[in-house]
């Protein structure tokens, strides 16, 4: 069993539901996103969310293009993202791990070789917001023979034939886009994310994560009711980018906690 199959497992037999932070890999630098993840796994993270920074982030909104814009002008490169995640599961050995990034990165890096290297880095599974399905067959086979999850992001607009397509072929959990366009924090979670979510369940068991718009503890709490997971990622990214020079870890192990608080 894989660590994000038992982590659900684990999760689903306690009730309970899993948070998923998100974080840009060398914001605010890369020895500090290291800290950052310690002090979110600490604070009750059930797995991380690793963004891979990229020049051209078109699933994102504004919060975390700022943050992978930094990360760029620090040097920030896969290779280095590959080094914080040996050494986050050098220190949680438990803890999911998923790289989230776009695929240009991938293809310069060679397909096989990416896979190879996030699986022996410890990584779990791959997100790539910006791979159609249809165009995912050789990443699909490169993570299947390194023994990682390629996890897709299914939205709203995704009639009952895809998501039974990508369902089919799908690893570790199902990503649901709770609205239609780019990451933010909103103040109300979509209305739609429930329905999304009974449309998922008729083609798969596997669990499912929301993600896009959750920004507080009341959306936790509104989405374990109907979803396995919690995907929080620009509000705290933001959170991040406006911590006090070297309180970028403090800052985030606050806001998980806060997230869980209720």
């Amino acid at each position: 069993m894989s660590r994000i199959e038992a982590t659900f497992a684990r999760l689903r037999a306690a009730g309970q539901c899993a948070l998923v932070p998100y974080i840009v890999v060398g914001q605010p630098d890369v020895p500090a996103t290291v800290e950052i993840a310690a002090a979110l796994i600490d604070a009750g993270a059930s797995m991380l969310e690793l963004g891979i920074p990229f020049s051209d982030p078109l699933a994102d909104g504004p919060v975390i293009q700022r943050a992978t814009y930094q990360s760029l002008l620090n040097g920030t490169t896969p290779r280095d993202a590959l080094a914080v995640a040996r050494q986050i599961r050098a220190r949680y050995p438990q803890t999911p791990l998923v790289f989230m990034g776009y695929y240009n990165p991938i293809v310069r890096f060679g397909v096989e070789a990416y896979a190879r290297a996030c699986a022996e880095s410890g990584v779990d599974g791959l997100i790539v917001p910006d791979l159609p399905h249809e165009e995912a067959g050789d990443l699909r086979a490169a993570c299947r023979a390194a023994g990682l999850d390629l996890i897709p992001l299914i939205a709203p607009t995704s009639d009952d034939a895809r998501i039974a397509a990508m369902t089919r072929d799908a690893g570790g959990f199902i990503y649901g886009v709770s609205v239609v366009g780019i990451t933010g924090a909103r103040r109300d979670l979509s209305g739609d994310a429930g329905a999304l979510v009974q449309r998922i369940r008729r083609h798969t068991s596997l669990p499912i994560a929301i993600g896009f718009g959750v920004s507080q503890a009341a959306h936790v709490r509104q989405i374990a009711q109907i979803a396995d997971g919690a995907v929080v990622g620009s509000a705290l990214v933001d959170a991040i980018g406006r911590a006090p020079t070297g309180q970028a870890a403090a800052v985030a192990g606050a806001f998980a906690r806060s997230l869980l608080s209720g």
